[in-house]
């Protein structure tokens, strides 16, 4: 079955549905968790529909650090089986699943002189300790280097605009990197869709049961019921709208978005402590489009969830002060460009600061019979899907295959690579990146970037109506492709999104 997404096919899938409205599972979210379990339902052989009240990636799942994270952060926490977890899934993404998103990424951490020889041993400790996992996860040291200390003309080399005055080197360490966190999303959607799972945005779940769903057309305002054997809620920092036995905590996390000229070429993951704690730390992460993103944030966000969370005035106080610790010119609010914040689904029953909370993922199981699953993070995605299809399967009577996603490629990631194609179209599209080149057939300047110094192609645009699900311009913008994060960048874009609905 194809893998393209569009709203032809969306079309065809609702008239499908009115005719027969009944499946084997219905997966309410069409975040990275919610494209998981889709993926992993279909490939046992189920039929399944997915529902999203808006775009793929819309919610947290595009918000994140944009890292697939071996797990060294937990083992700071003593959390060593989510670590474990972390890099068994870590090595999966990078060998199987979507090495062509996946890059290696050096974290450098400098030895500056506020920084204490203890604390320094420590964080040696933490890498080596990393090191053990991702030798038991089975990941080549080719791929991953073993961590290292380097010297202090290597650090600079990472980042030219670290502070040199009594710097004494770094530690080094190896991670891997996503292209970008909403792109993973669109490919386990459109991979799930290749294996028969049913994809639909704007349609929104009113209500759900284990029994089956109230859809919502949000595009024509029709609803219509549909009856699954098994529904699981993924919804995330929304899962607790669907199931009065979810109490969430979530917390916000908060980047800053600023200009690569800021940071002189940052090729590493400048990586810099937070005061008094020994286990949190700010990140500079050099990302598409020339930027740098700084983050990370965890504070309590009470209340109602917003559609898109915003930064506060403290956090971006926070995330300057500690980053400028290793800069030689310290940065302040008019080297930002934009700023982004997403929400974690933590449950409310822990306690303690949001750092501190696990990330273990749950998955419960309603009197009705609904299935939610929520916490855990992105780069163990997978396994989360895995464990939510195993319940929603046992507890429903679902005959249907083992989890085959362990061994599933992605689209795109193939071993074919097209000369013609850029290094930068290669990361975002992997085999795919010939059909995107391919749609220039007869008219090269669809090749030409969308705007001055944005180097995304009108071609990924009309790729991205035509197979990844984009039906309007902030789908293009802010998911598709990162451009909507800069304000201005959105605005010079904003045309070009628009024209390739008209071409494609």
């Amino acid at each position: 079955m194809s893998s393209s997404l569009n709203a032809a096919r969306r079309a065809r899938d609702l008239e499908r549905l009115d005719a027969a409205p009944a499946v084997d599972l219905v997966v309410v979210g069409g975040g990275i968790t919610g494209v998981g379990v889709a993926l992993d339902a279909a490939t046992r052989g189920l039929s399944v529909v997915l529902l999203e009240q808006h775009d793929l990636a819309f919610g947290t799942s595009r918000w994140s650090s944009k890292l697939v994270h071996g797990g060294l952060r937990y083992l700071g926490t003593g959390d060593v089986a989510v670590a474990y977890e972390s890099a068994i899934e870590r090595h999966r993404l990078m060998t199987t699943i979507a090495p062509h998103l996946i890059r290696p990424l050096p974290q450098v951490f400098p030895l500056m002189p506020t920084m204490s020889p203890g604390h320094a041993a420590l964080v040696r400790a933490g890498h080596w300790g990393g090191d053990v996992l991702r030798t038991v996860a089975r990941t080549p040291s080719r791929l991953l280097p073993r961590p290292d200390r380097i010297d202090a003309h290597a650090v600079g080399e990472y980042a030219p605009a670290v502070r040199r005055e009594g710097l004494r080197g770094g530690l080094r360490f190896w991670d891997g990197q996503l292209v970008d966190d909403a792109r993973l999303v669109v490919a386990v959607a459109r991979t799930a869709a290749h294996h028969g799972a049913t994809i639909l945005t704007r349609c929104r779940a009113v209500e759900a049961s284990g029994a089956g769903v109230r859809v919502r057309d949000e595009l024509s305002g029709t609803e219509f019921d549909l009856a699954a054997r098994a529904v699981v809620n993924a919804a995330g920092v929304w899962a607790g709208g669907l199931s009065d036995d979810i109490s969430l905590r979530p917390s916000r996390g908060t980047h800053l978005v600023v200009d690569q000229s800021v940071f002189g070429g940052l090729t590493a993951s400048l990586t810099v402590p937070v005061p008094g704690s020994s286990t949190r730390f700010v990140f500079a992460l050099p990302a598409p489009l020339g930027r740098v993103y700084i983050g990370l944030t965890d504070e309590e966000a009470p209340g109602p969830v917003p559609d898109v969370p915003v930064a506060s005035e403290a956090e971006i106080d926070f995330l300057l002060d500690t980053i400028n610790q290793a800069l030689a010119r310290p940065l302040n609010r008019s080297a930002l460009l934009g700023t982004f914040a997403g929400l974690r689904p933590l449950l409310a029953a822990d306690s303690g600061h949001t750092a501190d909370v696990s990330r273990r993922h749950v998955v419960h199981r309603d009197a009705d019979g609904l299935v939610t699953v929520v916490g855990g993070k992105l780069t163990t995605y997978r396994r989360m899907a895995q464990d939510a299809v195993d319940a929603a399967v046992a507890w429903s009577g679902l005959c249907a295959r083992p989890c085959q996603t362990r061994r599933v490629p992605l689209v795109g990631a193939g071993d074919a690579r097209d000369p013609r194609a850029s290094p930068e179209l290669l990361r975002r599209h992997g085999s795919e990146a010939g059909a995107v080149l391919d749609i220039a057939a007869g008219d090269p300047i669809v090749l030409h970037p969308v705007a001055p110094d944005l180097p995304v192609s009108m071609a990924e645009l009309v790729f991205a109506v035509r197979h990844e699900g984009a039906l309007d311009v902030d789908d293009l913008l802010d998911r598709r492709t990162r451009i909507g994060l800069v304000s201005g960048d959105r605005a010079r874009a904003r045309d070009a999104a628009a024209q390739a609905f008209d071409l494609a």
